[in-house]
């Protein structure tokens, strides 16, 4: 929630150093704790204590960079209608997140979870947005949970291991195109606010146009990269020629979701920032049972004694990310025919009135 805030006020810097010194919490916990010969705080366990840290790292830094202003940092008070000054904004371009609710809030006072009693008005605003965007969550990691389902329940041990290598190279991977979808819900709802013109329509087309080349190019890239790096890569995690040929087979599937993850992505971002969260909500929601379903269509084969690999696993999975880009960008695509339209018919209004 802090990350998508300094996002919505276009910093984007400030989340890149917080994120970036959680990051080192995780890397000095891994190192110090991993290696600990305790069952409680050594191994996984350290790896996941030194997780722990690094997020409520993360969660102090947050709170102290908005709610403490630097020594020429203006700030502004958080009023029901929660609206930013501009004048803060432009004395602090690089910034502008820093010391944001220094006026209304201490850091400790932010957990207090009596303040929420008192701030009906500001919860009012988020109550439409709970079920669209918890929907839109669940909605998204079902197919992942599934895939690990029939992964450890239907394939065998060296397609299992095969799978756990694919996996977390494909984690290293997504977030670089993750971003976009962030980065489109802090530029389109601007843009989206402006009062309904031709120059309104013709801007939210650039941005659309823009951000889609932006998806396409960085799905170019990491399909460049799962096509030369993985397999080398996935030397780094075993020695066993017969799980690297498994992981081989994953490779097309893997390439095709990355491939479209990036116009995904912007396609998400953009609906998020045109406020057509009801569109997302009943998609995700027809997800949640429709992705699930054809996934445990290979593991019924499987047990039944068709031969299913971690191959087909990894290509059923694309065609679902290949179906939500078209999906998202034919809705994008549909909602400017629609904004241009009604532009065309004020204007012809407009032009009829005596």
């Amino acid at each position: 929630t802090a990350q998508s805030a300094c996002l919505g006020m276009k910093d984007v810097k400030s989340p890149l150093y917080v994120l970036a010194a959680a990051a080192g919490i995780n890397l000095i916990g891994d190192m110090l704790l991993v290696r600990n010969a305790s069952p409680w705080l050594g191994g996984a366990a350290g790896a996941a204590w030194a997780t722990v840290l690094s997020q409520y790292g993360a969660l102090l830094m947050f709170l102290k960079w908005l709610t403490v202003k630097g020594k020429e940092n203006g700030s502004v008070m958080v009023e029901d209608k929660m609206k930013i000054d501009p004048k803060m904004l432009e004395s602090n371009k690089d910034a502008p997140s820093k010391g944001f609710l220094s006026d209304s809030h201490k850091p400790i006072s932010i957990l207090n979870p009596l303040r929420l009693a008192k701030a009906k008005s500001t919860l009012e605003k988020f109550v439409p947005f709970v079920v669209p965007v918890t929907t839109t969550s669940i909605g998204r990691v079902s197919g992942f949970v599934t895939m690990s389902h029939v992964a450890s329940s239907a394939l065998g041990t060296i397609d299992m291991a095969a799978h756990q290598i694919a996996v977390s190279i494909f984690w290293c991977l997504a977030p670089i195109v993750g971003a976009l979808n962030q980065v489109a819900q802090s530029f389109v709802p601007g843009i989206f606010a402006r009062k309904k013109g031709r120059a309104r329509a013709v801007a939210l087309r650039k941005t659309s146009i823009n951000f889609a080349k932006v998806g396409a190019l960085f799905g170019f890239v990491i399909v460049a990269l799962v096509a030369m790096g993985v397999p080398e890569v996935s030397k780094f995690f075993t020695n066993d020629t017969v799980v690297l040929s498994r992981v081989k087979k994953a490779l097309p599937g893997i390439a095709v979701f990355l491939g479209f993850n990036g116009l995904t992505c912007v396609g998400e971002g953009t609906l998020l920032g045109q406020n057509d969260l009801k569109y997302l909500r009943n998609m995700y929601a027809s997800f949640f049972f429709l992705v699930p379903a054809f996934m445990l269509r290979l593991k019924w084969r499987a047990l039944s004694g068709i031969e299913v690999g971690i191959g087909n696993l990894w290509a059923t999975f694309s065609v679902y990310e290949v179906a939500r880009a078209i999906l998202w960008l034919g809705r994008v695509a549909w909602l400017q025919y629609k904004t241009e339209r009604e532009v065309d018919q004020m204007e012809a209004m407009e032009g009829a009135a005596p």
